[in-house]
């Protein structure tokens, strides 16, 4: 059996409904993009950057970084008025032991540093950030430690020795 309100019902349930709608306020800031798990994921497990690196437009900005190589990303995460994160970003000096990739994560730009296999030491790159050409330089030190040798295997036994069959 469906039940209708009458006019008077109808009218006081949106008027409940309203009182507990959250109040538009003109010129308030728009909500902060979300960050998903997903942006977190594959990170070096030791990752030392200074958190954000803050540039404006024209401005060059020198940064360092450390990360452990294990196979991780380590980012820095770069922010400009807004906040809003940079249209796009240009590799402008390659790093000579790693890659660069440059993204957005939230409202934020990330720029992320993955050194090859194996790598221990010293690298560095530049990114340019548009709009506003504001580059960063990046001083990176990568530490690695080898991984142990596997032990080797044990010797096979020795095979047991068949007498050899008399002839006659």
């Amino acid at each position: 059996m469906i039940r209708r309100l009458p006019l008077a019902g109808s009218l006081a349930m949106a008027a409940l409904l309203a009182a507990c709608a959250q109040p538009q306020v003109a010129g308030q800031a728009p909500a902060r993009a979300r960050l998903y798990a997903n942006d977190l994921a594959g990170g070096a497990k030791t990752c030392t950057v200074p958190q954000p690196a803050t540039v404006s437009a024209g401005q060059q900005v020198d940064t360092v970084m450390t990360v452990d190589n294990d196979g991780g990303w380590c980012g820095i995460t770069v922010t400009q008025a807004g906040p809003k994160p940079f249209l796009y970003g240009t590799v402008v000096g390659r790093p000579q032991n790693g890659r660069v990739h440059i993204h957005s994560v939230g409202d934020n730009t990330r720029v992320d540093y993955i050194p090859n296999a194996a790598f221990g030491g010293t690298d560095n790159f530049t990114v340019k950030l548009v709009p506003g050409d504001a580059t960063m330089r990046v001083a990176v030190t990568v530490s690695y430690t080898a991984p142990p040798a596997p032990p080797t295997p044990p010797a096979p036994p020795p095979r047991p020795s068949r007498p050899q069959p008399r002839r006659r």
